[in-house]
C-alpha cells in the first residue's frame, strides 16, 4: 500500500475543478486584470523603499544591476509557474501544484509555509502604508499622535520583545479592515479597485522618470560600482549581489497571480501573461527608476524609507513630493489587497482537499467568495498590523516565498519527466535548465537569510505538522 503521506492528488481530478463549472469560485478575470493584479503585488515597498537602502547600503548606482540580477532569478521562478498556471488553472498556487507532483506531505509543508508570505506581508505592508499615511498627513498638519500610529510592542537590540509605550497602530488596522470588506463583497470589485490603484502608482512613477530625468547629475554616477569596503556584500561586485538578494524581494507578489487561476476567464491563455507580463513591466520600471534615483541623488543620501522622495526634494520639484507619497500610499494599498486575496485562497484551496477546516471552502451564497476564509485572514492580519513587531517578519515572508519558488521548480521537473504526455498550452523554455537555475538562485538567496529567521520559520513548519498529524491526515481526501 502506498505511503499516504506521499498521495498526489489527480490530474483527472484538477482538471475537473478547472472547468468553472457547479458552485466554484467566479471567473471574471482577463488578461489585462491579471496583469495589473501582478503589478499591483509587485510594485509596493521595493520601489518606495527598498531601492534606496539597497543602493546607500550595498551597491549603489549599480543597483539598476541588481534588479537585473534578481530579475533574471525571479524569471526562472516565473517561467515555472506560468507553465503550471496554464496546465493546471486551479485557486492555490504553489500549493496545487506541489499537490499534484509531490504528494500530500509536500502540498502541505509549502500550503502551510505560504501563510508566512501571503498573510504576514499583508500585515507588514499596512504598517508601512500607515507610516507614509502619517508622514502625508503630518504634511499637511494634521498630526495622529504616535500611541495611535505604532504598534506597542517591539524589538529591542537584543530583539527582546518590549512595550513601547503605544496603544495600537490605528491606520494599519483601518486599511486591513477596508480591504477585507473589499475582499468580502467580490473579486470583480477588489479587481476593479486594483486596476485604479494600479494606474495611479504607474502615473506617479512614470511622471518621476520623465520629471526627474532632466535632473540627472552623471557624476552621481561616478563610480557606477562603488569600490569594495573589504567586507563582502559592501559595495564592489559583491555589493551588486547582496543588493540582488535584498531587492529579490521587491518581486515578491507576481506569484500571487496564480492564485486567481480558478477566477481567469481563460487561464490557459492569460496566465502565463499575467504572471510574465507582470515580472518585465515591473523588472524594466525598477530599473529606469533607480537610474533616475540614484542620478538626481547622490547614493549616500538614500538610506531613508521615502528615497525617491529625498531625491525629488533635490529638484525645483517639490510640488511633486506629496504625489510621490500619495503613490506609495496607493501602491502599498494594492499589495495589502492582492496578498491578502492570495492568503484565502490558498485557505480555500486547502480546505476543499480536505487538508484544513471545512468552513475555510465556504463561498458566500451572494458573493460568490470565500468569506469565512476571508475574514479570518483579515482579523489575524488586522491584529499583527495593529499589535506586533513586524521588522523580523519581513524575511520571514521571505522565507516562504522562496521555499515556494523552489518547490514549483522541482515540480516542473518531476511532472516534465514523470508525465511527459500532459497538455502544457505553455512550456517552460529552456528545460531542464531553467528550473535547475531557478532553484539554485532561490537556495542561494534562502541560505543568505539570518540564522533567526531560519530558526523561527523551522518552527512554524514544525507547528503546521502538528496540525497536519491531528487535522489534515484525518480528513484528507486524496
Amino acid at each position: 500500500m502506498a505511503n499516504p503521506l506521499f498521495t498526489k492528488k489527480p490530474m483527472s481530478v484538477l482538471m475537473q475543478e478547472s472547468d468553472g463549472s457547479g458552485h466554484g469560485l467566479k471567473r471574471t478575470l482577463g488578461k489585462f486584470n491579471l496583469i495589473t493584479l501582478g503589478i499591483g503585488a509587485i510594485i509596493g515597498a521595493g520601489i518606495f523603499v527598498l531601492t534606496g537602502q539597497a543602493a546607500a547600503i550595498y551597491a549603489g548606482p549599480a543597483v539598476s544591476i541588481s534588479f537585473v540580477v534578481a530579475g533574471f532569478a525571479c524569471a526562472f521562478a516565473g517561467l515555472c509557474y506560468a507553465e503550471f498556471a496554464s496546465m493546471i488553472p486551479i485557486a492555490g498556487s504553489a500549493y496545487t501544484y506541489a499537490y499534484a507532483t509531490m504528494g500530500r506531505l509536500v502540498a502541505w509543508i509549502i500550503g502551510w509555509a505560504l501563510i508566512l508570505e501571503y498573510l504576514f506581508s499583508g500585515s507588514t505592508v499596512a504598517v508601512g502604508w500607515s507610516g507614509y499615511v502619517v508622514n502625508f498627513l503630518d504634511s499637511i498638519n494634521l498630526h495622529i499622535p504616535e500611541t495611535l500610529s505604532s504598534a506597542p510592542l517591539g524589538l529591542d537590540e537584543s530583539n527582546n520583545l518590549v512595550f513601547t509605550g503605544s496603544i495600537i497602530n490605528l491606520p494599519a488596522v483601518l486599511i486591513i479592515f477596508l480591504v477585507t470588506i473589499l475582499l468580502y463583497r467580490g473579486i470583480k470589485e477588489s479587481a476593479s479597485f486594483n486596476n485604479v490603484v494600479v494606474i495611479v502608482k504607474l502615473t506617479v512613477i512614470i511622471l518621476f522618470i520623465l520629471l526627474g530625468w532632466q535632473y540627472i547629475n552623471q557624476d552621481n554616477w561616478h563610480p557606477f560600482i562603488p569600490e569594495n569596503t573589504g567586507n563582502f556584500g559592501q559595495f564592489g561586485w559583491s555589493g551588486v549581489m547582496r543588493a540582488a538578494s535584498v531587492i529579490f524581494f521587491a518581486y515578491v507578489g507576481f506569484d500571487a497571480v496564480s492564485t486567481a487561476a480558478q477566477e481567469a476567464k481563460n487561464p490557459q491563455r492569460d496566465m502565463p501573461w499575467g504572471i510574465l507580463g507582470s515580472l518585465v513591466i515591473c523588472t524594466i520600471i525598477y530599473i529606469i527608476v533607480s537610474l533616475v534615483m540614484t542620478g538626481i541623488a547622490n547614493y549616500t543620501e538614500l538610506n531613508t524609507s521615502a528615497p525617491i522622495a529625498v531625491a525629488i526634494d533635490k529638484t525645483d520639484l517639490k510640488w511633486f513630493s506629496p504625489l510621490i507619497k500619495i503613490g506609495a500610499i496607493a501602491g502599498l494599498s494594492s499589495v495589502i489587497l492582492v496578498m491578502l486575496m492570495g492568503q484565502t485562497r490558498i485557505f480555500y484551496s486547502m480546505s476543499n482537499d480536505g487538508l484544513f477546516f471545512k468552513r475555510f471552502g465556504e463561498i458566500h451564497p451572494k458573493y460568490q467568495t470565500p468569506y469565512f476564509a476571508t475574514l479570518v485572514t483579515g482579523g489575524i492580519a488586522l491584529v499583527t498590523s495593529g499589535l506586533l513587531p513586524i521588522g523580523i517578519l519581513g524575511e520571514l515572508v521571505s522565507f516562504g516565498t522562496l521555499l515556494a519558488f523552489i518547490i514549483v521548480c522541482l515540480g516542473i521537473l518531476i511532472l516534465r519527466y514523470k508525465q511527459p504526455e500532459l497538455k502544457r498550452p505553455f512550456k517552460t523554455p529552456l528545460f531542464p535548465a531553467t528550473p535547475i537555475l531557478g532553484i539554485v538562485s532561490c537556495l542561494g538567496v534562502m541560505f543568505s537569510l539570518n540564522t533567526l529567521i531560519l530558526t523561527i520559520a523551522m518552527i512554524w513548519i514544525i507547528i503546521g505538522l502538528v496540525v497536519y498529524y491531528f487535522y489534515g491526515r484525518i480528513h484528507a481526501k486524496y
